[in-house]
């Protein structure tokens, strides 16, 4: 056991400061502070001593330089078990200083703010914090180092039970929480710096606008949450998500009724929410399975809902539904009657919703319903995937398709309907796992075939699906036809128009089984896949 006999304290965040001051004091630990803490502890009657009387020397340099000084850090790595090292400090008249209480300042916090400057965020990095709790974490069987309010609590019991002391298990379990946030401190500033187009006092934090990827990743999550299993009863699981909000996000969604998500919830919901990103006007996306089963878009959200259902009703239960506009009483009663009519929805998720649509919704009350926020703040971020023993990363698909852009390749061109149609199901289909063939009437999805390792399999599945539908849609296929035998199933089916990326060695018959169905076939020159 230690004796906590001095403690060094100065935090930003000042949560919970006085139980932990207060209860030092208890037992009669001196207290060491600074600046903005000194001042809160001694306004609340705790008697501190400020550093700079403590070290004979003054905070200087605009309060960059505090505790940067040899009678603070030899008293927090000197061995006192050591002979030599007791011997040197006695010299330079270095005391012990048995615990450090210390968070940093709020770097994430600042460079999250949309016109942050490159000198705000250089003045938010901490310099003489890490230091000292890099120093009492190194230096763990002779001194405590807290940096989260979260600890507190138990330190108080501990110095209660134990007179004062604490145990080096204790404080080790402390250096390693210690490391773990000046880790992770040093990668948000590692990688805001990346990010940042120059080095001018001027300069904006935005994204880097050159093709390079760092040479270096470094990613941190913070624990949300133990879930209760994975994707499956004998898998364990925990949910993870970043610091700071990235933007509207199903990971950061504000959660208003129902019970906790699970792993397959979050998935389902990621999926439903960035494909409903993608559309300007009022969209629904009915997800099963990490893929649409249903997508539409209309002139109002209740309608968008309703011809999302009708693609595939039977793949819709036990779905998730996902929308992009406030959901009023009017859209939540339409999902309730499709509920009642044996649609089961197992979670929503929206920007928001009217007190009278939350509470219809929330009548279900295992089901979750997530608020994510106004998605018009929605930016692209870099996409990250695991693989054993490595990630992988990439820009996200954001190609933007205009009906300029579209090579006619059949004898018949596309009507204006067909082409908006076209449109539609293009954008639609790069959301579904490939193999994908997506069939669209108007801006409704009406069939689906997904994650087929043959084009032809999917093809003849989104047509069975479609049935009838299937006459008169128009045909969305995430990548070219390397045969023309998909292209003469959807012309036996009755489809009118197609899109596809084209670029096969096959091009010219996969054209000419167009034009002999009368099909309206355009190329994209690019393509959707989606593992």
């Amino acid at each position: 056991m230690k004796k906590i006999q001095r403690a060094l304290i100065s935090v930003y965040d000042k949560t919970d400061l006085l139980d932990i001051a207060n209860g030092l004091a208890q037992h009669g630990v001196e207290i060491l502070s600074t600046g903005g803490t000194a001042r809160h502890l001694r306004d609340a009657g705790i008697d501190i001593i400020d550093v700079s009387d403590y070290t004979g020397f003054p905070e200087m340099l605009e309060g960059r330089v505090k505790t940067l000084h040899p009678k603070i850090h030899g008293g927090l790595l000197a061995e006192w078990d050591n002979a030599e090292h007791s011997t040197q400090a006695k010299v330079h008249g270095i005391d012990p200083i048995d615990m450090v209480i210390c968070n940093l300042y709020p770097f994430e916090a600042t460079v999250a703010k949309p016109d942050v400057t490159l000198p705000e965020a250089i003045e938010n990095i901490d310099i003489g914090g890490p230091t000292m709790i890099r120093a009492a974490a190194k230096n763990y069987r002779h001194v405590a180092a807290l940096t989260n309010p979260s600890q507190y609590s138990q330190i108080i019991a501990d110095l209660a039970a134990n007179h004062g002391c604490l145990s080096e298990e204790r404080r080790f379990e402390l250096a390693k929480a210690a490391f773990a946030h000046t880790a992770h401190y040093d990668t948000a500033i590692a990688n805001y710096l990346t990010n940042v187009d120059s080095v001018r006092s001027s300069a904006i934090h935005r994204p880097s606008t050159d093709n390079e990827f760092t040479d270096n990743l470094t990613l941190h999550f913070k624990k949300e949450r133990t879930l209760r299993y994975g994707e499956n009863p004998h898998q364990r699981a925990a949910f993870y998500r970043t610091e700071t909000t990235p933007g509207p996000s199903a990971a950061w969604a504000n959660q208003r009724s129902g019970q906790p998500l699970s792993f397959n919830n979050l998935l389902d919901l990621e999926a439903a929410l960035e494909i409903v990103k993608d559309f300007k006007t009022p969209a629904c996306a009915i997800i099963k399975h990490n893929n649409p089963c249903g997508l539409a878009t209309a002139d109002n959200l209740q309608n968008a809902f309703t011809n999302a259902l009708e693609c595939d009703r039977t793949s819709a239960f036990g779905s998730i539904v996902g929308l992009n506009r406030k959901v009023t009483i009017q859209t939540a009663n339409t999902i309730r009657e499709a509920a009642q009519a044996g649609i089961k929805i197992d979670a929503i998720i929206a920007p928001s919703y009217t007190e009278k649509a939350l509470r219809a919704l929330s009548r279900v009350k295992r089901r979750p319903i997530l608020e994510a926020g106004s998605l018009s703040d929605a930016e692209p971020i870099l996409q990250v995937r695991n693989i054993t023993g490595g990630v992988l990363v990439q820009d996200p698909d954001v190609h933007e398709l205009s009906a300029d852009a579209l090579q006619v390749a059949t004898q018949r061109a596309p009507t204006d309907p067909e082409i908006e149609s076209l449109l539609f199901a293009w954008k639609a289909c790069k959301h579904v796992k490939s193999n994908c063939i997506l069939l669209a009437n108007g801006t409704q999805s009406v069939g689906i075939g997904a994650g087929q390792m043959s084009r032809v399999d999917a093809t003849i599945i989104a047509i069975r699906k479609a049935g009838e539908k299937a006459k008169g849609a128009v045909l969305a296929s995430d990548a070219y036809f390397p045969f023309p035998d998909g292209v003469e199933i959807a012309g036996e089916a009755g489809i009118s128009a197609i899109i596809q990326p084209g670029g096969s060695v096959n091009d010219e018959p996969v054209i000419e089984a167009a034009n002999a169905y009368g099909i309206a076939m355009v190329l994209t020159g690019i393509r959707h896949f989606r593992h």
